[in-house]
């Protein structure tokens, strides 16, 4: 893995695919035990979570389901701190146990917002799910039932997350250099 530059950012590797994915397999291994019999649906925040959301998916071994919903907060490197909900959910959550899979969670808004907005449709239960976690930024109370991985507050790039939506496709995450 060698550094990067992805606009007029500098990025060096931080997390080698080899290790997201193994990590990846260890939540997708929890959720097929604490779910066994549940049918789950899975409903990944877009953009960001969509490769980590592809990946968890083929790792779980019980039936379940997947819809997207789509949700802005961020420009450039930093969040705008306003939530818009772009695309809604068109599915019956009525009785359902939820999973909602992001890419990062940080203040942790998004999700809380999220998690009000599903409960108003009356679903049996809602986990969460991230690939990667910033502990020190949640700035509300939530419980984070699967974290793949705890990083530390860096602006990363890379399996799915983005800068100005480039370096999406890269396998690898990458942490940017401040100059």
């Amino acid at each position: 893995m060698a550094p990067i530059k992805i606009l007029d950012k500098a990025f060096s590797p931080s997390i080698p695919e080899e290790e997201i994915l193994k990590n990846v397999k260890k939540v997708a291994d929890r959720i097929s035990k604490d779910m066994e019999g549940k049918n789950p649906l899975l409903l990944a925040v877009l953009n960001g979570s969509f490769v980590f959301a592809a990946d968890l998916m083929r790792m779980i071994t019980i039936p379940c389901e997947i819809s997207f919903v789509k949700l802005a907060s961020y420009q450039g490197t930093t969040s705008t701190g306003t939530i818009k909900e772009v695309i809604g959910i068109n599915e019956d959550l009525q009785g359902r146990t939820v999973i909602i899979v992001e890419d990062i969670v940080e203040s942790g808004l998004t999700i809380k917002r999220m998690m009000e907005t599903l409960g108003t449709r009356g679903p049996k239960s809602i986990h969460v799910c991230t690939l990667l976690l910033k502990p020190e930024r949640l700035k509300v109370d939530l419980d984070i039932e699967y974290a793949a991985m705890e990083i530390p507050n860096d602006f990363i790039v890379g399996y799915g997350l983005d800068y100005d939506q480039q370096g999406r496709g890269l396998r690898d995450i990458y942490t940017v250099v401040e100059d």
